[in-house]
């Protein structure tokens, strides 16, 4: 009787101990995959950020210089914290005709078309 209480009290058996080692191992794999969704998303956030800035400069120098844009479209590059940018802007009439309708749409480069920012506002035709 000794012997059997001896032998419990020895340690953990192989299939416990690789039990354990499992657990750790899947633990540690969802872990990393939720670091790397975490620095994924900072990354997405931060470009977004960047991109509405750029628009909201872009519309805020055309109310400071009072600009009348053209109606249309155009496209340039609006690099903001060295992110490479490029703002596209359509300008449409409006029922009043001192006011222009103003889109701004900003992507990660002329080649890529995925939107990361939308703006819209008005410019005015004053003296």
């Amino acid at each position: 009787m000794r012997l059997a209480g001896m032998r419990s009290a020895r340690g953990f058996t192989l299939v416990e101990v690789l039990v354990a080692l499992t657990l750790v191992a899947i633990a540690l794999m969802a872990s990393l995959r939720a670091t790397a969704a975490l620095s994924t998303q900072a990354h997405e956030v931060r470009q977004r950020a960047m991109a509405q800035w750029s628009a909201e400069n872009r519309l805020a120098r055309m109310r400071i210089e009072r600009e009348w844009p053209p109606l249309g479209r155009r496209s340039a590059a609006c690099p903001q914290a060295e992110l490479p940018l490029v703002c596209e802007e359509e300008v449409f009439a409006t029922p009043n005709a001192q006011f222009r309708r103003v889109e701004i749409r900003v992507y990660p480069s002329e080649a890529e078309k995925i939107r990361l920012a939308r703006l819209t506002g008005f410019a005015t035709n004053q003296p």
